[in-house]
């Protein structure tokens, strides 16, 4: 128990120190902020009782720390490129078949490729994989989205 306690601290301290300097560098810690809450979604998903806090403490760490190093270096064009491209693999792009997306003024670039697509609790889910290329380096993280009833898709970690 007493280690739990440490991780939320450790957590507090990686997040205060991401709000004190979005000024600094708004992309990187914007980027924490995203990965904190994404590493958080997907930790609660794990376990139960003080196991499941950890494991939201862990994931919350872990999507910090990534969060940060691709926010270092996407612009806010550079994500609404990957989010366009995102929505329209989802929504358009066959199975196994790659929507890419590249910023002619960073030369950063991206890829999604659905995986699988099914019927989770009545509603159209898709498995998929979203590769970024940023200063030579290949970054590559899988994800599900679900169509809400609304007809957006939302990223379920």
């Amino acid at each position: 128990m007493r280690w739990t306690w440490f991780l939320l601290a450790g957590l507090v301290a990686v997040l205060l120190s991401a709000c004190a300097d979005i000024q600094n560098r708004p992309k990187q810690s914007a980027g924490t902020v995203v990965g904190a809450g994404l590493g958080a979604l997907a930790g609660s998903q794990i376990g139960s009782g003080s196991g499941q806090l950890a494991a939201t403490a862990i994931g919350t760490l872990l999507g910090a720390w990534a969060g940060s190093e691709v926010g270092k270096s996407l612009d806010r064009a550079d994500r609404l490129a990957a989010s366009q491209a995102t929505h329209n693999a989802l929504e358009y792009t066959p199975t196994g078949a790659a929507t890419t997306w590249r910023n002619p003024d960073t030369s950063h670039a991206g890829s999604v490729t659905p995986l699988r697509t099914y019927q989770a609790g009545g509603r159209d889910c898709r498995d998929f994989e979203q590769t970024l290329f940023i200063d030579g380096e290949a970054e590559t993280v899988r994800s599900t989205a679900c169509r809400q009833p609304d007809g957006t898709w939302r990223v379920q970690g």
